[in-house]
């Protein structure tokens, strides 16, 4: 027994074909919505059960999936807890087109779709589509405000105040001849990021600078002699300094990360948006308008050529922007009058799982 279980302890999709886990496993995105271009990959999903020593024990593998995620498989415990949440993705892998099943086990009948359409995938679908306009508002930001190859220096988030205006730190000190490890700083009581600023003379040792190294994250004090003159008051945008810092990190992250090809299209168009994205998010926020109006799930778009144009970058931005926007009111709109439930029955939900576990346990 504890060889079979460590067997599954690091249990892979082979595993799950081999040992005849298997209850589901389609063909899912582009291909199944009938979006599919050359260039498109083969996306898979699917789900599995666990062996009897495994899900009896204290191991619980809730997903698996290959190192590149386009082969992704759900326990069945796990799928069924997606479908009552009403989620995009596993509802759409329940209604899975019947060209695009490669295996269906028959104790999947016992969990139709309609058993898990409710009013929330107005909230599951807009919502998802929601995040995915802010992670193409993010790319748009990224693609058209690139940023510098080394980050800034708090210096260049620094200011000196001068009558009613400010002029930035590093001007000031140019125009006064003076370099930064020749001042020091003195912190004003009840005036956040306000400081007096002092100038050491060439062979005075107590200053500390204004920072420590370019790599610094606040500026730094000194013990001032007394008597000593302010020479300027100093202003400190540590909060400006700290996104800077926040977007540099994600966009050189972005850089690194990004798949190029998909990058070189997205230029190509010249919408400065990731029009696959784009496109996916209208495709949702449709879907999720039928779900709510007609109370039916049609994975198949009947629209492909509209889409396609999308994921082409024939729209402008601000018009997937708009269309967005109209469809969301759209479900708004046909909310109150749905033919849906509120929610799926989590009652009858769970009792189907047990039936579709006792069958799978005693065989």
């Amino acid at each position: 027994m504890n060889s079979f279980v460590n067997m599954f302890a690091a249990m892979n999709i082979h595993d799950i074909k081999s040992n005849g886990l298997l209850l589901l496993e389609c063909i899912s995105g582009s291909r199944a919505y009938g979006l599919d271009t050359a260039q498109s990959d083969t996306d898979i999903k699917g789900v599995f059960y666990l062996p009897r020593s495994i899900y009896y024990g204290i191991e619980y593998i809730p997903q698996i999936s290959n190192e590149t995620n386009d082969e992704v498989y759900y326990e069945l415990g796990r799928f069924t807890d997606l479908l009552l949440k009403n989620n995009p993705n596993l509802l759409e892998l329940l209604a899975t087109p019947a060209d695009c099943i490669l295996y269906r086990h028959p104790l999947l009948d016992e969990l139709p779709l309609q058993l898990f359409l409710s009013r929330k995938c107005k909230d599951s679908f807009a919502g998802y589509a929601l995040a995915q306009i802010r992670k193409a508002q993010g790319l748009n930001k990224k693609i058209n405000h690139p940023q510098p190859t080394e980050r800034k220096s708090l210096l260049q988030f620094c200011y000196i105040l001068h009558d009613n205006s400010s002029i930035p730190l590093t001007d000031w000190l140019l125009q006064q001849g003076i370099q930064q490890e020749q001042c020091g700083l003195s912190a004003i009581a009840h005036a956040k990021g306000i400081y007096a600023l002092y100038v050491a003379d060439n062979n005075e040792t107590w200053c500390q600078g204004i920072i420590s190294s370019t790599e610094a994250s606040e500026v730094s004090v000194s013990s001032i002699p007394k008597n000593l003159p302010v020479r300027a008051y100093l202003s400190v945008n540590a909060d400006g300094y700290s996104i800077h810092c926040r977007e540099h990190k994600e966009y050189w992250d972005w850089v690194k990360k990004r798949n190029e090809v998909r990058y070189s299209n997205n230029m190509n168009h010249g919408k400065s948006y990731d029009a696959k994205n784009m496109m996916h998010t209208i495709r949702l926020l449709q879907v999720g308008r039928e779900i709510v109006q007609t109370g039916q799930l049609h994975v198949r778009r009947s629209n492909p050529a509209e889409l396609l144009s999308i994921k082409n970058g024939e729209w402008e931005y601000q018009q997937l922007l708009d269309y967005a926007e109209r469809l969301m009111q759209d479900i708004e709109l046909a909310y109150p009058d749905s033919p849906l439930p509120e929610e799926p029955d989590q009652a009858v939900v769970l009792q189907k799982l047990i039936s579709i576990r006792e069958q799978l346990y005693c065989q």
